[in-house]
């Protein structure tokens, strides 16, 4: 039986979180992340490389989801 903290999708890292061209599979990949440390990653990334806006925010979202629990 496989840990849920331990599957592929906890390892990504921000740029391939954030990678793909796809919004449906963008999103999917921001819901997915486990902890506030990935979003903030992400966020980091995002800011150095596209500062996509309506990615931000579902960043953002995404956070205040995982603080929330």
């Amino acid at each position: 039986m496989s840990n849920p903290e331990s599957d592929d999708a906890n390892t990504l890292t921000p740029e391939q979180r954030l990678a793909p061209e796809n919004l449906d599979l963008l999103r999917a990949c921001i819901v997915t992340i486990p902890n506030v440390q990935t979003v903030q990653a992400c966020v980091a990334y995002e800011n150095a490389h596209q500062n996509r806006e309506p990615i931000l925010r579902w960043l953002a979202q995404q956070a205040a989801e995982l603080r929330a629990k």
